[in-house]
């Protein structure tokens, strides 16, 4: 029986991904396993429609305001541990250099094993050695961090990957409102994008490209995430103001160029202020039934496949790869 984690926010109520990897015959076999909202939204019933309304489940500093009702969103459709739940699972096969060599897709029955907060995995993770234990990490079983550990490894390899194929790193800290529970701020919180985060980041990536890839590949007209490269004239106001700051980007419109300046000034003082000018400079992430790519991330194919609970255009993807 696959062990299986889910790995989210500590203040998150649904789950709607699990994690699970198995070794067989030399390769990793890498299980993205997302709640099948499908099963219980069809299309044209009061549920759909009033999704569809909605959109969005829309996120706010003290509340959520859920694009499904929370007895299927928080209830029957979140991966709940020690709970059997209805999946749409991305199966991912992966040889030592973190190389997808086949991809294979099932709706499945699943139980999660174990419930992390990103705190816990990351103290997984940097406790370096197998037998190392932390008070965040105590009450794990060896088998659940050793689960961590080669979903971090995995991880890691598909982020080089990624970044070696041209992807662009812009990662900008995100900053959480702390409220006193009554609608007041109370302060701020950064949130790091730590190798926990990264951990959960990429292995979505990867299903998503892999369900993209799949029906472009049977010529099924889907709903893509399209990220288009940025107008001559944005690069061209970018190039003046980093030449203003002191920089020497060089031809920022080619790809290859983007990604070795942003590698060159990762540890750079002015670092934020760059990917900030950088961003503003990009177009738009779309959804789109006519184009397909993804610029940023440096994908051909690229769709949202992950989260139905809180996205309407993930669900209609879902039902896409079903039929």
């Amino acid at each position: 029986e696959d062990l299986l984690i889910t790995i989210d926010p500590k203040r998150s109520r649904d789950f709607d991904d699990a994690l699970s990897i198995q070794r067989e015959d030399g390769f990793r076999i890498l299980g993205v396993h997302i709640a099948d909202v499908s099963h219980f939204v069809q299309p044209g019933s009061a549920l759909d429609k009033e999704a569809r309304l909605r959109g969005t489940s829309v996120y706010l500093p003290d509340k959520v305001l859920p694009m499904l009702p929370e007895q299927l969103s928080n209830g029957i459709c979140s991966l709940n541990p020690g709970r059997d739940r209805l999946a749409f699972s991305v199966m991912l096969k992966v040889d030592d250099d973190g190389k997808v060599v086949a991809r294979w897709f099932a709706k499945t029955i699943i139980r999660s094993g174990c419930r992390l907060t990103y705190e816990q995995a990351l103290a997984v993770i940097e406790s370096k050695g197998k037998g190392k234990r932390t008070k965040k990490n105590a009450s794990l079983t060896p088998e659940v961090v050793g689960l961590l550990r080669d979903l971090h490894k995995l991880a890691q390899q598909f982020r080089t990957r990624r970044f070696a194929n041209n992807a662009l790193d812009l990662d900008v800290a995100e900053v959480e409102i702390v409220t006193d529970g009554e609608g007041s701020m109370t302060g701020l919180q950064p949130v790091v994008n730590d190798v926990s985060h990264q951990l959960v980041e990429e292995c979505m990536v990867c299903a998503n490209e892999a369900v993209a890839s799949e029906l472009a590949s049977r010529h099924i007209a889907s709903l893509a995430r399209f990220h288009d490269e940025p107008k001559l004239s944005k690069i061209e106001e970018l190039t003046d103001l980093l030449v203003g700051m002191g920089y020497s980007p060089g031809d920022l419109t080619k790809q290859r160029v983007m990604a070795k300046f942003l590698r060159r000034i990762e540890h750079d003082p002015l670092a934020h202020h760059v990917h900030v000018a950088i961003l503003k400079s990009m177009n738009r992430a779309v959804y789109s039934s006519t184009q397909s790519g993804h610029y940023g991330l440096a994908k051909a194919f690229y769709s949202h496949f992950t989260s139905p609970i809180r996205r309407y255009p993930d669900l209609i993807v879902h039902r896409q790869l079903a039929a």
